[in-house]
């Protein structure tokens, strides 16, 4: 984890080390809401491991879209942009999936 040590034990026997990226299953998906917009819709990012925030600014700028995060662990993008948001994520070091 990154500077967020909620237990007081030693970096080294923390039990969330050693679940990086590659072992999260992120899932990709488009919804169509209201008026025929489309909503690429990103889950299975940890958020006890991963700023949530910067992943969701980054891959914004990345596919030039607008979007949010939602309950602290869901983030939406404005647009139909799953193979492009894949492809950030993979190279990101997520495993990542189109649903």
């Amino acid at each position: 984890m990154k500077d967020k040590n909620f237990t007081g034990m030693p970096k080294e026997l923390q039990p969330w080390e050693g679940f990086g990226r590659e072992t999260q299953a992120v899932k990709i998906m488009v919804d169509k809401r209201r008026y025929g917009k489309f909503v690429t819709i990103i889950e299975g990012i940890d958020p006890k491991t991963e700023d949530i925030e910067k992943i969701a600014k980054e891959l914004k700028k990345k596919v030039a879209s607008g979007g949010t995060v939602k309950e602290g662990r869901i983030i939406e993008l404005q647009g139909d942009h799953r193979q492009e948001v894949k492809k950030y994520l993979e190279d990101m070091g997520f495993k990542a999936s189109v649903e």
